[in-house]
């Protein structure tokens, strides 16, 4: 059995979290609940996650499926190195962003779903695991001659005659049996 890469299921807790957290933010501030601030606290926070993960990492075995559009922040998270490459300190920013959203109980689903991501990302990082960005490969063009595709021929194939190759109508295209079939009566 293949080794678990729990970093891609931490990726996905943390999206869904931050998410989770817009919307109570969301409700809470439309309410003006009593602790509103916290409320308006989750969105940014929500947010602030939402653009930190919602680039895929690449996995270490096989291949990636890209989210729509990822390659541009792929490149702002990039930018701070091993800030963010780093899942201790995924683990720590999570744990950390999750505290005052825990105040009110419209954001506390998204608190508590971030404190599970922080933790699974906790483990990613005991376990090695590292975020390195879905580089795109640059497609090779197919060389002609010296792979698997031949040089396309230079003439055409030989054809018969033109006459020859039309063909008969329908009643006169039957065909003639060369051994001779007799039928016995009995």
């Amino acid at each position: 059995m293949g080794r678990i890469e729990w970093a891609m299921w931490a990726n996905e807790q943390a999206l869904a979290s931050g998410l989770i957290l817009v919307t109570g933010g969301v409700v809470a501030v439309a309410a003006q609940f009593k602790g509103w601030p916290f409320a308006a606290y989750a969105i940014a926070a929500g947010v602030f996650v939402c653009l930190l993960e919602y680039p895929r990492g690449k996995r270490k075995k096989g291949s990636t499926m890209e989210r729509c559009g990822q390659k541009y922040l792929t490149a702002v998270v990039k930018v701070f190195g091993p800030i963010t490459r780093n899942y201790y300190v995924r683990a720590i920013l999570h744990a950390a962003l999750a505290v005052p959203a825990g105040f009110l109980l419209s954001t506390i689903l998204g608190t508590a779903c971030l404190g599970i991501a922080s933790a699974i990302y906790l483990l990613a990082a005991i376990r090695g695991e590292e975020w390195n960005p879905i580089e795109q490969k640059p497609q090779e063009r197919p060389q002609v001659g010296g792979g698997t595709i031949k040089q396309p021929p230079a003439m055409p194939p030989p054809r018969p005659p033109a006459d020859t190759r039309k063909k008969p109508p329908a009643e006169v295209a039957g065909q003639e049996n060369p051994i001779p079939v007799t039928i016995e009566a009995e």
